[in-house]
């Protein structure tokens, strides 16, 4: 997970456009939008937690810092 990565998501695309990028990445397809990543698990981790952070900051009002911190901790309870 690279945290540049996910920002330069965030700040670029709607959750509609991750959402078929996601998509396209499940259906082992192109997506439309360029998305980095070593390889499609890595690009869907990306997809997913950009589209997370979208719906946190929208939901709840929270600024980037604040919903990035919320999916790390997130990330971080269900590993341990």
């Amino acid at each position: 997970m690279k945290i540049p990565v996910i920002k330069k998501l965030v700040e670029q695309y709607d959750v509609n456009t991750l959402m078929a990028a996601e998509e396209a990445i499940i259906e082992e397809d192109t997506p439309a939008i360029q998305i980095e990543g070593n390889d499609e698990g890595e690009q869907l981790t990306h997809v997913l937690a950009a589209i997370w952070i979208l719906e946190d900051m929208k939901n709840k009002g929270h600024d980037f810092k604040t919903a990035l911190r919320a999916y790390s901790q997130k990330v971080r309870n269900s590993i341990s």
